[in-house]
C-alpha cells in the first residue's frame, strides 16, 4: 500500500506539476493516500485528462483493496457463530449378543465391533 501511494503520488506530481497544487512529492503523496482511503477532502484535485484518468484507477484500487474487503470481514463478523463441536449423539443402551459391545448409534442395526445384528 505504501509504494503504491508513493508511486501514484510521484506521477501525480509529475503529470499535474506545481500549477495544480501538487507543489511538491510529499504533498502528491497525502494526495494519493487520502484518495486511496476514499476520505477525498478536496483540496487538491487533478486537473488534465491525464491526472484524472491516473486519479480514477486510484479511486478504483482504493475501493479494491480498503473499501470492499472492509464490508465482508465486517459481515463476517457479525454473523452468529457456529458450533465447532457436533451435538452428542445419544446411543442406544442395547448390548450386542456376540461381543457384548455397547454404545451403539440410535440407526444401528448392526454391531459397530462385531458385525452381529442388533
Amino acid at each position: 500500500m505504501l509504494t503504491l501511494v508513493v508511486v501514484v503520488g510521484t506521477l501525480m506530481y509529475v503529470v499535474e506539476g506545481g500549477q495544480h497544487g501538487f507543489t511538491s512529492i510529499p504533498k502528491s503523496i497525502y494526495w494519493a493516500v487520502v484518495t486511496v482511503t476514499t476520505v477525498g477532502y478536496g483540496d487538491i484535485s487533478p486537473v488534465t485528462v491525464l491526472g484524472q484518468s491516473l486519479a480514477s484507477v486510484l479511486m478504483v484500487m482504493g475501493y479494491a483493496i480498503i473499501a470492499v474487503p472492509t464490508g465482508i470481514v465486517s459481515a463476517q463478523m457479525a454473523m452468529p457463530a457456529t458450533p465447532a463441536t457436533p451435538p452428542a449423539v445419544a446411543y442406544k443402551q442395547a448390548v450386542c449378543p456376540a461381543c457384548q459391545a455397547d454404545e451403539h448409534r440410535p440407526d444401528a442395526k448392526f454391531c459397530w465391533r462385531c458385525g452381529h445384528t442388533v
